[in-house]
């Protein structure tokens, strides 16, 4: 089985190097993995005390920050490397100062697994919440490299528990310890004979809790709300936006609304604008206008979106209707109700806060229509949801903490 692995693995890399040439994304998946040795080449030396963390994508390297961040604290002669699979991560982060070294994670072909691993010789590997890799894995394990696996959520219908999973499930046997963010996970694992399992929650929580603490401030959505209530949409797809547009072009009520859409291409956006019939301004044309004589404001741009939801009296978060769910722990922190779609199961969070009533969901416009008119004439309502999302947060934090407890054991 594991000689199939390989073979598919060179295969994929074959195809997609075939796809680069007319793919833009994968383009980038592909050109950026050609410049990985050269990083490590002129970043990585030897006798450095490397500690390496791998993520997909941008949403798990918000996820590992509090861990990474604490370690370049505390051991602060370790170089931090940090690898990503997902271009939308690594271009977005590649610069972050909290790194020694960012490159994308070569495909896991054998070949690649050893050389990396030899160039780099980790202390100590941290890999977030579903990135399993068996050759890579294989390869730490060798070299009795220990190696974690943070903020880890395990689901009955994953490759790890099918009878046909055998790969991926003997690559779980490399980690030296599994963080995992609830009970359940604990008892999938425990059924396939691994023990090494502590749940110390969602290293989520600690990010987004840390967001209170610095300065939140926007001047440009001061200027905009004034004194009225602001609604926060982050994150929508096309579907989103199309249950909400119908009540905002139609609503009289003194209402402000920010829409920040995951797709900021020019042709989504100015099709988004066109699409609103109440006076509506783009973020990147807000330098020219007085900002207080607008109803809607669209954020054409990216890395607003948190210090933007610190103004919302009401947020609804983008990609419930199929596309995947976004961050509902960003606004949450904050105190406030949560509008999504009908599809979140599998984001533990979002099953949380809607069994609780801080997050509502809704199927379609009319839905969406009778939630926000209800919670507008009601701010009892939205004060006692929002109070369900941020005490939520805050009981929910401390992952980080216990996951230190254990690299100070090692380093």
């Amino acid at each position: 089985m594991n000689y199939i692995y390989n073979i598919f693995a060179h295969i994929t890399w074959f195809h997609l190097k075939i796809v680069a040439l007319f793919h833009p994304k994968i383009k980038l998946f592909v050109q950026g993995r050609k410049e990985t040795f050269s990083i490590l080449k002129h970043k990585i030396h030897k006798g450095d005390h490397v500690i390496w963390v791998h993520v997909a994508s941008l949403g798990e390297f918000e996820q590992g920050l509090p861990v990474i961040e604490k370690i370049k604290s505390e051991f602060p002669t370790y170089k931090i490397l940090i690898t990503f699979f997902s271009p939308s991560g690594y271009e977005v982060k590649k610069n972050t100062s909290v790194a020694d070294a960012v490159a994308y994670l070569p495909i896991d072909t054998k070949a690649n697994a050893k050389s990396f691993i030899s160039k780099v010789n980790p202390k100590l590997a941290i890999f977030v919440k579903y990135e399993i890799w068996p050759n890579y894995l294989k390869v730490l394990e060798e070299h009795k490299i220990p190696v974690f696996l943070i903020s880890a959520a395990f689901r009955k219908d994953q490759l790890f528990f099918k009878w046909y999973g055998g790969i991926m499930r003997n690559a779980l046997g490399t980690f030296t310890h599994f963080f995992v963010q609830d009970e359940k996970s604990v008892e999938l694992l425990k059924g396939i004979g691994y023990l090494n399992v502590t749940i110390s929650g969602d290293t989520r929580f600690d990010r987004v809790s840390e967001i209170l603490e610095r300065d939140n401030e926007l001047p440009f959505m001061e200027q905009f709300k004034g004194t009225n209530s602001c609604f926060v949409a982050g994150s929508t797809w096309p579907e989103d936006e199309e249950i909400m547009l119908p009540f905002i072009n139609e609503t009289k009520k003194s209402l402000k609304f920010v829409l920040a859409p995951h797709n900021i291409k020019s042709e989504h956006i100015l099709a988004l604008k066109k699409s609103i019939s109440k006076k509506t301004v783009l973020y990147s044309e807000i330098v020219k206008n007085d900002l207080s004589q607008y109803d809607v404001l669209i954020v054409d741009t990216i890395g607003l979106l948190t210090k933007i939801y610190s103004y919302a009296d009401i947020a609804y978060v983008g990609g419930a209707f199929g596309t995947g769910l976004h961050n509902t722990l960003e606004p949450a922190v904050f105190g406030i109700p949560i509008i999504i779609g009908p599809d979140y199961h599998g984001f533990n969070e979002a099953e949380a806060l809607v069994r609780q009533k801080g997050i509502i969901t809704v199927n379609n416009k009319d839905a969406f229509q009778e939630i926000i008119s209800d919670l507008l004439v009601n701010p009892d309502h939205i004060s006692k949801t929002g109070k369900i999302n941020f005490d939520f947060v805050h009981k929910n934090k401390g992952a980080s903490i216990q996951i230190m407890e254990y690299i100070r054991r090692l380093l």
